[in-house]
């Protein structure tokens, strides 16, 4: 079925999450492995379960808590992290997909990193819901709600929800009926999910009628 809707997950299938923070950290004297990576995420994962905060006070958070980094950097940090590098594939396909179907960012991220990204791509995507303006945290299914009032879109097969993470994004969207798509991003978490492409180029050769390249 070819979509009326595609929403996407921005850190980690859009913006080089690990890549981007590594970075960051680096001009502030630390380092990051793949293990201390995995504990940043879980660690973010835990306190958005909470009460409502801001994106960029979750990731100074999870930084103090999991690599002791001082609070003025980790808040420097998190409000930069839409700066951060966009995967090499990310700005051609997007713009391909945009005239396939409205897309639409479904992102646990503050406005300030819908401008920053965005930015970056060079155009901006045809609308950024994030955390800030939902007051929720992906995978709660409200997140979803969300997006379709503010889309007049019902769930179903013709929505088609694109993430490298099957724990925050895939499973609800695959509850909700959406068509899930994962994108095997070199820190991906893997999970079912009804189509697989290595990347977003991928999936925008997939989704144009008889294309080639």
């Amino acid at each position: 079925m070819r979509p009326k809707l595609l929403t996407f997950d921005i850190f980690g299938t859009v913006i080089d999450w690990r890549r981007g923070l590594r970075e960051s950290l680096r001009r502030h004297g630390a380092a990051l492995d793949d293990s201390e990576f995995d504990r940043v995420i879980d660690c973010q994962a835990e306190i958005e379960t909470g009460r409502y905060r801001s994106y960029t006070s979750i990731v100074a958070s999870s930084l103090v808590h999991v690599l002791g980094i001082p609070p003025a950097a980790a808040r420097s940090i998190g409000a930069e992290a839409g700066t951060w590098p966009l995967y090499p594939d990310a700005r051609t396909a997007l713009a391909r997909l945009m005239r396939i179907a409205p897309c639409v960012a479904s992102t646990n991220s503050d406005q300030a990193h819908g401008r920053q990204t965005q930015q970056q791509l060079g155009f901006d995507l045809t609308d950024w819901i994030c955390a800030e303006e939902t007051r929720s945290y992906k995978p709660d299914p409200a997140v979803w709600a969300h997006v379709a009032s503010r889309r007049g879109a019902r769930f179903g097969r013709h929505w088609y929800h694109v993430s490298a993470y099957a724990d925050y994004d895939l499973e609800t969207a695959r509850r909700l009926g959406l068509t899930s798509v994962f994108v095997s991003r070199p820190h991906a978490r893997v999970g079912p999910a009804d189509l697989y492409v290595r990347d977003l180029q991928e999936l925008a050769r997939r989704l144009t009628p008889g294309a080639r390249g």
